[in-house]
C-alpha cells in the first residue's frame, strides 16, 4: 500500500502538463501514464543491449543499462515511499534517465561528443530529453512520448548554460529555465538523481568483482565496503572462505546499500525539517534537500574513486573502450562523408535536414540510438573489421 504524498511531493493532480494536451486517462495518473509510455517506447528496450561497464559480449550476467534503469528504479521508490514523495514519478524518471545514452557508455558519450563539438557536442543527460520529445515515434499527433512536465523535468538532470538557453528559447519557462535561474528540480528529481549514483557503485562493485577486475581483498581499502565485510564475516564466519565468496560479496553489497538508504532518509527527513517546504514550488527556491549525511558523502565518494582508478581505468577496460571509440567516430565519419550508408527512412531525414549542423545532429541521433551490437555489426559492414566480438 502506497503511503500518503507529503505537501511538498508532486501531484498529478497539480502537474505543469504536457506539452500536447491529451484527455484524462480513466485508471491511471498523469506519472504513471509517463511511466508506461517509457516502458513501451523503443528508446528502453534498447537499453538491453547497452554497456555499463562491461560491453554485451563479456558476459550474460553483468549489468546493462537496462538492469540498471530498473535497479535505480527499485532503489527510488523505496525511497520516495519513506519520504512521501510521488513513487509512480520516482520509477518514471528513473527508468528514463538513461535512455539517451550511446553505445559503450560513457567511451561512446565521449567519442560522439568530440565528433560533434563543431556542432554544438553531445551529451547524454540532453539527449535523453530529446528522445522522449523528439526521437520516439509512436503517435499519430506528435513526436515524442509527450511525457508531463514533471518527468522532463528529472530527465534533465544537469544542463550547461548555453543548452538551458537553447531550450529556453524554444520552450520559455520550460525545463530549461531552473539552469538560467539557480532553482532546484522537485524533491523526486533529486532522489533520482542520488539514487543514479547509489546503485551503480554497488553494482558495479559486483560486476567488477564478478569480472575479476578487482577483488574483495582490494575493496577492504575503501572504509564503506571494509566495515561490512567485517560485520558480514563476524555474523557468518563460514563466508570466510573463497568457496563462499559469492556469498560474502552478495551480503556486504546489500549492507552497503541499506546504510546508504537509510542515510538519505534520515538525512532527507532532516533538511525537510529544518527548510519546512510546504509545496513543490517551495522546494524549487530552497538548496538541494535530498542528500547523504557529510560521513556518507565522503565515504561514497572514496568507493567512486576506487572504481575509478582500479576498475573503469583498468587497463583491460581501457582497451575494449579505445576499441569502442573508434567504432564510434569511424561510424561518424562514414555517415557524414555518405549519407547514403544510412538506412533508408535516417537518410531522408539527413537529406531533408536545413543544413549541416541539422545533417550532423540526425547522424548523432542515429548513432547514439544505437545498441552495441548493432553498432559493431554496422562498422563491421562498412569497413570490414571486427573490433570485438558481439
Amino acid at each position: 500500500m502506497k503511503s500518503e504524498l507529503a505537501a511538498y511531493a508532486c501531484d498529478p493532480g497539480r502537474t505543469r502538463g504536457r506539452r500536447y494536451p491529451v484527455s484524462p486517462d480513466p485508471t491511471r495518473s498523469d506519472y504513471q501514464r509517463d511511466r508506461d509510455r517509457i516502458v513501451h517506447s523503443s528508446a528502453f528496450r534498447r537499453l538491453e543491449y547497452k554497456t555499463q561497464v562491461f560491453v554485451n559480449h563479456e558476459g550474460d550476467l553483468f549489468r546493462t543499462r537496462l538492469t540498471h534503469s530498473l535497479e535505480v528504479a527499485q532503489l527510488g521508490r523505496s525511497i520516495a515511499r519513506s519520504l512521501g514523495l510521488n513513487e509512480d514519478l520516482v520509477e518514471a524518471i528513473c527508468l528514463a534517465h538513461d535512455l539517451g545514452h550511446t553505445p559503450f557508455g560513457h567511451a561512446g558519450q565521449e567519442a560522439l561528443n568530440d565528433c560533434m563539438r563543431e556542432w554544438g557536442g553531445f551529451e547524454h543527460n540532453l539527449q535523453s530529453l530529446r528522445v522522449v520529445d523528439v526521437l520516439e515515434h509512436r503517435y499519430p499527433a506528435h513526436d515524442g512520448l509527450n511525457l508531463t512536465f514533471e518527468t522532463r523535468e528529472g530527465i534533465l538532470k544537469h544542463c550547461s548554460r548555453r543548452n538551458a538557453q537553447w531550450l529556453e528559447a524554444r520552450e520559455p519557462g520550460g525545463v530549461g529555465a531552473r539552469f538560467l535561474l539557480g532553482r532546484q528540480p522537485s524533491l523526486e528529481a533529486q532522489l533520482c538523481n542520488l539514487v543514479d549514483a547509489i546503485a551503480y557503485s554497488a553494482h558495479d562493485v559486483d560486476d567488477g568483482v564478478r569480472s575479476g577486475l578487482i577483488t574483495l581483498e582490494q575493496l577492504e581499502d575503501v572504509a564503506l565496503v571494509r566495515r561490512h565485510i567485517s560485520r558480514v564475516k563476524s555474523d557468518y564466519p563460514m563466508l570466510a572462505t573463497e568457496h563462499e565468496g559469492r556469498r560474502l560479496l552478495y551480503e556486504t553489497i546489500r549492507r552497503m546499500l541499506s546504510e546508504q538508504v537509510y542515510d538519505v532518509v534520515d538525512t532527507t527527513h532532516a533538511a525537510i525539517g529544518r527548510a519546512r517546504p510546504d509545496n513543490v514550488d517551495a522546494v524549487r527556491g530552497l538548496p538541494p534537500l535530498v542528500c547523504f549525511s557529510v560521513a556518507m558523502q565522503a565515504d561514497t565518494a572514496r568507493l567512486q574513486q576506487f572504481l575509478l582508478h582500479d576498475l573503469y581505468r583498468h587497463p583491460r577496460v581501457a582497451r575494449t573502450m579505445d576499441a569502442a571509440q573508434r567504432v564510434v567516430r569511424e561510424l561518424f565519419a562514414i555517415y557524414g562523408a555518405d549519407h547514403g550508408q544510412l538506412p533508408g527512412s535516417h537518410a531522408a531525414r539527413i537529406r531533408a535536414a536545413g543544413s549541416l549542423a541539422q545533417r550532423m545532429r540526425a547522424i548523432a541521433d542515429f548513432i547514439a540510438g544505437m545498441t552495441d551490437r548493432f553498432a559493431l555489426h554496422e562498422h563491421e559492414r562498412l569497413t570490414g573489421q571486427r573490433l570485438l566480438e558481439r
